[in-house]
């Protein structure tokens, strides 16, 4: 294991700020998962001589300051891996998909990718929101931004596209029908709004259906995350 140079140190430190097409994984299991995917990262820069992976690219060694320093976790495991995502260009989906219209919390919107992933919505679309390359949303996607082709566009973008792909969206709505009683009869996208917001008046007004979540209690609503998960896992309950 080669020490890694002051100056590599530096040009890391440099491109975590300015290039947001690197991601600086920080998880173990997220970097190991990733090496079994076939994903060549740049590089792993280390503090452990304990850690080993099974990868082609170069590993270096360095102090535990530095590792805290290319880390975003407040609990660094020792090991930084450096990984370059580009986003996908917007293609026509050929499963379900998740339209994210404004989620600016990254815990949310990685939970969302990862649910996605799981019920076989292979095709997320982010719409002015939070950005996919986010620290946090990763973490929260537990490496699974890496399992779907991610999309960020404009509201207006994803508008032409729709009308152009003759797409069907469903959305969460009080007075919608209750989504346990909702069966899709063709291929859906489902629309998970701001968090504080909802989804937006230019989305809804293009939205073909609208289900409800029945709740007891007087609840009204719940976190967008949650409510996004029931409903594509309702939607793909059939295919399990």
């Amino acid at each position: 294991m080669i020490r890694a140079s002051n100056s590599l140190i530096k040009e890391l430190k440099k491109q975590k700020r300015e290039n947001c097409s690197l991601l600086f994984l920080d998880n173990l299991k997220i970097i190991n998962d990733i090496l079994k995917k076939g994903i060549v990262p740049k590089f792993i820069i280390t503090s452990s001589s304990e850690v080993s992976f099974e990868t082609d690219c170069p590993i270096y060694s360095a102090d535990a300051k530095t590792i805290e320093q290319l880390s975003d976790s407040k609990t660094p495991q020792g090991v930084v891996c450096v990984v370059e995502y580009k986003l996908n260009m917007p293609e026509k989906p050929k499963t379900n998909f998740l339209v994210l219209d404004g989620v600016q919390d990254p815990g949310n919107a990685g939970t969302l990718v990862r649910t996605a992933v799981a019920c076989g919505f292979e095709y997320v679309y982010f719409i002015e929101s939070v950005h996919a390359t986010n620290s946090k949303l990763v973490r929260s996607s537990v490496g699974t931004i890496f399992d779907c082709k991610i999309f960020e566009v404009s509201r207006n973008d994803f508008i032409n596209m729709f009308k152009k792909w003759n797409l069907k969206l469903l959305k969460a709505d009080m007075h919608g029908e209750n989504i346990f009683n909702f069966k899709a009869d063709s291929q859906i996208g489902v629309v998970v709004g701001n968090e504080g917001q909802g989804v937006s008046d230019e989305i809804a007004q293009i939205c073909s259906q609208s289900v409800s979540i029945p709740m007891k209690n007087n609840v009204e609503s719940l976190n967008a995350s949650v409510s996004g998960s029931i409903i594509m896992y309702q939607i793909s309950k059939e295919q399990f």
